[in-house]
């Protein structure tokens, strides 16, 4: 797990700072406020910006490849915890329920990331061009991390670049975008996104299951059904779960549940009880017991104190309210 830091490493060549230094100052000119920037639709490029530490928020996190280019984060999944500052590149495999708190972040120096989905038929692809490094079996989670390289820097720098001729964007974007995956597969977890890639492989095969899930998390779970989908014993389906999404698979439905039924309440007004059948649950009251260890307070507590902390930073930046999501954190990376 790597360590945040806030300022690079001694060793670290001077170009890769300065490049990361000359990002951070045009992204806080693209994002002049809180929040997600979708660059461009055909770029495929998200900026994210927080000027303030954030407490923790809970979501899913898509499969993406991210670089923080000011501040740091810290990401909890199941029972492991990430940290990531602007040395590391993030790469999520999978969707994940995560729980993620920022830990560096000020209105001079917010905290800064720009965010490219993982297209796994493009990465699958690649994968005849680019020899297998039996060297970098590397472990099966769905988060990694990895040293920036300026290569890989420098790739995110050329699609922004791509913003000042918005009519090369169809033609090159998606050959850096095919760059930066080639970086990821010679780097240290491209075996890991071979196994997710690779179709027939046992993680490609998990990853089947988690968008099964992702549809229709309201419905009984039957591990059976998804182990024999996935061609895999019961046992064996569990533990391949587990060890991508350090969850089982009823722990994975059961984030999945709260995380909606969260943002039910909170951007559609619906009570406790109605939100926890939305989501499958048959008794209110073990919704409510469940939704309390995951956020720390009852339903009703939680989301007051969600809708208090928002009018109160809407009030602070002189802004009308707006509404807050609860849901996907690929929009806070």
């Amino acid at each position: 797990m790597p360590v945040s830091r806030s300022n690079p490493p001694s060793d670290e060549p001077r170009g890769l700072s300065t490049l990361r230094a000359e990002l951070a100052g045009r992204a806080q000119r693209l994002a002049p406020t809180d929040g997600p920037h979708r660059l461009s639709h055909s770029l495929g490029l998200t900026l994210y910006r927080s000027d303030v530490l954030n407490s923790t928020v809970s979501g899913v996190y898509e499969a993406c490849v991210a670089v923080i280019l000011q501040g740091s984060k810290r990401l909890v999944v199941g029972d492991e915890t990430f940290s990531f500052d602007a040395r590391h590149y993030l790469v999520c495999t999978l969707d994940v329920p995560t729980s993620m708190t920022i830990l560096e972040a000020s209105p001079q120096r917010p905290y800064l990331s720009l965010v490219l989905p993982l297209d796994l038929r493009e990465i699958a692809g690649l994968l005849l061009e680019v020899p297998a490094d039996p060297q970098r079996a590397g472990s099966e989670g769905a988060i990694a991390s990895g040293v920036v390289t300026m290569p890989l820097l420098d790739a995110f720098r050329r699609l922004l670049d791509l913003l000042d001729e918005p009519d090369d964007i169809p033609s090159l974007a998606p050959l850096v975008r095919r760059e930066i995956f080639y970086r990821l597969l010679v780097g240290q977890w491209g075996a890991r996104l071979r196994q997710i890639a690779t179709v027939g492989a046992q993680g490609h095969r998990i990853a089947r299951a988690i968008d099964h899930l992702k549809t229709r998390y309201a419905e009984e779970l039957r591990i059976e059904d998804l182990a024999r989908d996935a061609r895999m014993s019961g046992t064996t389906f569990h533990q391949h779960f587990r060890a991508l999404t350090s969850m089982s698979p009823l722990q994975y439905q059961k984030r999945l549940r709260l995380i909606e039924a969260r943002r039910l309440m909170l951007a559609e007004n619906l009570d406790a009880a109605a939100a926890a059948y939305r989501v499958g649950y048959e008794s209110p009251s073990q919704f409510s017991r469940e939704y309390g260890r995951q956020f720390g307070a009852p339903p009703t507590r939680d989301i007051a104190r969600l809708r208090d902390a928002q009018l109160l930073g809407d009030a602070g930046t002189g802004q009308p309210p707006r509404s807050t999501r609860a849901g996907h954190l690929h929009q806070s990376s």
